[in-house]
């Protein structure tokens, strides 16, 4: 099996692949008297036909070392992923490569990211490392398949 390293997760690390969402830096605008900091519009979510849905998806927690096997991606509809805790989860994605995963990476966030998949982009299923594992979701709804999935004849292990 390659091994995977973990690595943090950052904008500059992460944009290859989608949006990371967090409320880093100075708000865009203070709204509610001044009670409020808005953090404008930091997704790009690209759909071909359908609308985007709010669903929400309660995943088992997994731990380290974490064995890949699988990558999916979507090929009509970006996906993001906002946990409903405070604890970190792992985002594993991957480069295309005529239309095969390639070059994974493995990255775990910290409390208050979550992330916007890009259309089209190779990852890793909902891995949350602790319970209770709830994630909004916003995703792509409507006709037709929208999920293209990879099994790695040799898995990957993320370790830490």
């Amino acid at each position: 099996m390659t091994q995977l390293k973990l690595a943090p997760l950052t904008p500059e690390a992460f944009a290859p692949f989608g949006d990371l969402l967090d409320c880093s830096g100075d708000p865009d605008k203070l709204i509610n008297q001044g009670m409020c900091g808005r953090f404008h519009d930091r997704a790009t979510l690209d759909f071909n036909a359908g609308r985007a849905g709010i669903s929400l998806f309660k995943a088992k927690p997994r731990a380290l070392p974490y064995t890949v096997d699988m990558v999916e991606r979507h090929p009509d509809g970006s996906q993001a992923f906002i946990p409903m805790s405070e604890h970190p989860f792992l985002v594993i994605v991957a480069e295309d490569a005529d239309g095969t995963p390639a070059n994974l990476r493995a990255f775990i966030t910290k409390s208050g990211q979550a992330i916007n998949l890009h259309r089209n982009i190779w990852h890793g299923v909902l891995t949350p490392l602790h319970a209770p594992g709830q994630f909004a979701v916003i995703d792509r709804i409507g006709e037709g398949a929208n999920l293209e999935e990879h099994w790695f004849d040799d898995p990957y292990v993320v370790v830490s």
